[in-house]
């Protein structure tokens, strides 16, 4: 699955997949807790494929920042919690993404990626990650 099909709904915790559309929206269903939600098109939504993340040069893409998790993870649950402190927080997605743009990223914002990329951890999803390899391999170091 790619991440063109999960979702975060505000509001609602956690990330949802969408199952199927429907004439004034889609079901979508919860990776929490399985539970199907009917989603309508005035709902606040954003696609994961669509967020980037702000860093001092550019806008970098959420696959790109979940893939350095994974990667520093080895593809494992993260070695802290989205509940720990801001300071912790930040020192780790420091570690992830040392050009991140600390004016513009807020703590809450890392703390919804760390629990993003744990939910599709423990959902085995992390293979949408590598999904749409295109000509960033090889500009990468």
């Amino acid at each position: 699955m790619s991440l063109d099909k999960i979702l975060s709904i505000s509001g609602k915790p956690g990330l949802y997949k969408v199952v199927t559309q429907t004439r004034t929206g889609f079901i979508a269903e919860s990776l929490i807790d399985k539970k199907k939600v009917n989603v309508n098109i005035h709902s606040n939504v954003s696609v994961l494929s669509e967020i980037a993340v702000y860093t001092l040069t550019e806008e970098l893409p959420l696959r790109e920042v979940l893939r350095k998790v994974m990667e520093k993870e080895n593809s494992q649950p993260t070695s802290i919690s989205h509940k720990d402190s801001k300071d912790t927080l930040e020192e780790y997605f420091f570690e992830v993404l040392p050009d991140y743009d600390e004016d513009r990223v807020y703590a809450s914002d890392i703390k919804k990626i760390i629990q993003w990329y744990n939910l599709l951890q423990k959902h085995d999803m992390l293979d949408a990650l590598e999904e749409v390899e295109t000509v960033t391999s090889d500009e990468e170091e």
